[in-house]
């Protein structure tokens, strides 16, 4: 007997559609031989299929049967295949009849008693469902709160074989899962800190709201305890709220890699995500001999914060380059390639030493100029140069600890911050581009306009402190930020004087 049963697989972060067949022939010799690219995982199925076919009251052939997992010329990993397995086998010996099982999607790992556990990239199986026609989905109970979010295809739970035998069959009524999702932004949006929190550093929580605004990427320098992981910690909740699309592309990355809670359906607060030092390349960039995305695509859409930058492996620091000029990352290998987004604002803090004093007037540094020197050529010029703004932090004073002044809170700054951003939207509504930070130098010389004394003050500046051409770029795109920022059409010589301030940080302390 032969049979047929649909399933879905993820590559990347997209999925495939995949035909499940089971044929079982005639005779008394035993065995099972699941083809079409499997991997290890894949090929331990059989003996959980198995078990979990025997526990849940059916009965497992001892016939040679052959599984053909199609497209035959992917690979497969994972268990996701053996729920669809198990119901194509007894389909296959007749144990049950399902008319419209082409109707049906079903995915699922099972357990040796027949009960079903979690399997990754459900979000983006249930688009390629909706996508592919297919009305109904089958998934375990746990990931019914991601798929329910594609609107138009029923999501079906269930826990285990039986109850998954007895919606095919008819016999249990199927209720598809149902979520609100303006309910879900509303429960999960919310962020536990805020820039109120802050004591002082006025100028850097400026630059900060600078950088929200046009979306660049930030160094910040300076000694320990000066607050340099706090305020990062805080620029999440000065962003502008994540949209569904956003949601969505965020979330589809953490599903493949399993990082869902049980309940949750989306991730809808930007993410922030601060990697050890000790972070590999792959587990920075992605990789593995099946791809896996690494921490710059979690941060899609959100921040990517490296602590202590010159304790990074400069090797690992260096393939940032790419995914922070194009948004994305593609991870090749022999027989496969794969690009994940990777759409992040990077924030990096490092000392200016490696005692971390030497720009503290408080405290002496005991740092030799050739260690200094040592030190902060870890960081590449390249890489700096990719820093938009670079701004020192102070160690804070004693009396701005303790004054008891109003401090802006992290909800006034964001609504500054959309001001600029809907500028932004307005100017970009009809291109690619959509922040400052991204633009082309056709859109820079169209958009980054100046007078003739702000072109003198950016010429001289350009001449004395020997910027390079990316360098003039970043002045002129953080120069057309400020101005949205002051809802001005035109960059005025007050904007690209504060730019110019952001870029020559580097000029003191790298040289």
């Amino acid at each position: 007997m032969l049979a047929k049963v649909r399933s879905v697989a993820v590559f990347g972060i997209e999925a495939y559609l995949l035909d499940i067949e089971v044929y079982i022939a005639k005779g008394d010799m035993p065995y099972i031989a699941i083809v079409g690219l499997p991997d290890t995982a894949v090929k331990e199925s059989r003996d959980r299929v198995k078990a979990a076919v025997n526990n849940s009251g059916y009965r497992f052939p001892y016939k040679p049967m052959t599984i053909n997992l199609a497209p035959a010329d992917r690979k497969k990993e994972g268990p996701v295949f053996e729920l669809p397995i198990a119901v194509g086998i007894l389909i296959a010996t007749n144990q049950i009849e399902v008319p419209d099982i082409q109707t049906y999607a079903i995915v699922g790992e099972l357990s040796l008693d027949g009960k079903l556990r979690p399997v990754k990239g459900c979000l983006s199986m249930a688009f390629k469902c909706k996508e592919s026609g297919i009305k109904k989905f089958l998934v375990p109970a746990e990931n019914a709160p991601e798929a329910a979010v594609v609107d138009g295809l029923d999501t079906i739970p269930v826990e285990t074989l039986t109850e998954t035998v007895g919606i095919l069959t008819g016999s249990i009524p199927s209720v598809p899962y149902k979520i609100k999702l303006s309910e879900v932004f509303k429960e999960s949006s919310g962020y536990d800190a805020d820039f109120a929190d802050v004591k002082g550093q006025e100028h850097v929580k400026r630059a900060l709201t600078v950088a929200v605004s046009g979306n660049h990427n930030v160094i910040m320098v300076g000694p320990p305890g000066a607050g340099k992981t706090m305020l990062a910690q805080r620029i999440p909740t000065i962003m502008p709220l994540l949209t569904l699309e956003e949601a969505l592309g965020t979330t589809k990355i953490y599903s493949i890699l399993g990082l869902l809670g049980s309940k949750q359906s989306l991730v809808s607060a930007r993410p922030f995500r601060a990697p050890h030092h000790t972070i590999s390349t792959a587990g920075l960039i992605g990789g593995g001999s099946f791809p896996r995305p690494g921490e710059i695509s979690l941060s899609h859409n959100g921040v990517l914060f490296l602590d202590e930058l010159p304790e990074f492996d400069r090797k690992t620091l260096e393939v940032l380059r790419q995914p922070l000029e194009t948004g994305s990352v593609t991870i090749s290998r022999a027989l496969n390639s794969v690009t994940y987004p990777a759409n992040f604002m990077l924030i990096c803090a490092m000392n200016p030493c490696p005692c971390g004093y030497y720009t503290d007037k408080r405290r002496e540094c005991h740092c030799t100029p050739h260690q200094i020197q040592s030190y902060m050529s870890k960081v590449s010029g390249p890489l700096l140069d990719r820093m938009d703004i670079q701004v020192e932090v102070p160690a804070v004073r004693y009396n701005e600890l303790v004054a008891d002044r109003e401090v802006q809170s992290s909800a006034n700054i964001r609504k500054k911050v959309m001001v600029a951003c809907e500028m932004q939207k307005e100017r970009f509504k009809d291109q690619p581009t959509g922040t400052n930070a991204h633009m082309s130098s056709r859109q820079v010389k169209k958009y980054c306009v100046m007078d003739k004394d702000t072109e003198a003050l950016l010429y001289q500046a350009m001449t004395e402190l020997g910027f390079s051409a990316r360098g003039h770029s970043k002045i002129l795109k953080v120069g057309r930020t400020i101005a949205d920022l002051d809802e001005s059409e035109h960059i005025k010589i007050e904007h690209i004087s504060e730019a110019i301030q952001y870029r020559s940080l580097d000029r003191g302390l790298w040289k």
